[in-house]
């Protein structure tokens, strides 16, 4: 039973840090290096690093940095580009240091998975405000944007006391993913054809005028 629920355990802290990093980065390790730190929750070795109140210090300041930059309309679609060499990169981290002492190949699988769950999420977040950046008004911006943060806070303190549950709402999540993402692309597809033809008209030379009317106007008159 206790290896069982060691299995339970690491496969929700493995994938619920990949998918909040996907998310919110900095508010990940925030909490995670601040629930190690104060003794909520004992991280793996490889993770104990989260812990170091200079860590801890430095997530919190970049925290409060995307925290206003996130519910700016159309800055934070460039803070999405950008974090998508960061976010998901530190989800194949924080999933591969989340397994512990094991096997290496592990760690490997490990790695490749929260990978692949990190660029999930930060699909997602990322497509749905560019989206949401069609709307002139920024309310949906801080809206979108606190219900992040919340989300990523409750998933982690999910995934640390109630493992179990945190799984079974991954598997909802995947299926969700794999149903909304289509949607998401389309969407995007569409804003972006919509721009194009906006500035291909603005762009464009007026019409030359008609040749038999000039020709018409330029006869003399008899």
């Amino acid at each position: 039973m206790d290896a069982y629920q060691q299995l339970i355990t690491t496969i929700a802290l493995t994938m619920g840090t990949a998918w909040a990093a996907g998310i919110n980065l900095y508010a990940t390790i925030a909490v995670l290096g601040y629930l190690g730190l104060s003794g909520n929750i004992v991280l793996p070795e490889q993770l104990l690093v989260l812990q170091d109140p200079m860590v801890i210090g430095a997530a919190a300041i970049m925290y409060l940095v995307e925290f206003f930059i996130d519910k700016t309309p159309g800055v934070d679609t460039g803070w999405d580009t950008i974090h998508s060499f960061i976010r998901i990169p530190a989800g194949v981290l924080l999933a591969a240091g989340a397994v512990g002492e094991v096997n290496p190949s592990m760690v490997i699988v490990a790695g490749i998975l929260g990978g692949g769950v990190a660029a999930t999420t930060h699909a997602i977040k990322a497509g749905s405000r560019v989206l949401i950046n069609t709307s002139p008004e920024p309310f949906s911006n801080w809206t979108a944007s606190v219900l992040e943060d919340v989300t990523v806070i409750t998933g982690l303190w999910v995934a640390l006391h109630y493992p179990l549950a945190f799984i079974l709402f991954f598997i909802v999540f995947l299926l969700a993913a794999v149903w909304v993402l289509p949607k998401i692309w389309a969407g995007i597809k569409t804003v972006f054809q919509g721009l194009i033809a906006f500035f291909s008209r603005k762009s464009s030379p007026p019409p030359a005028p008609d040749n038999d009317q000039t020709r018409q106007r330029e006869l003399p008159l008899s």
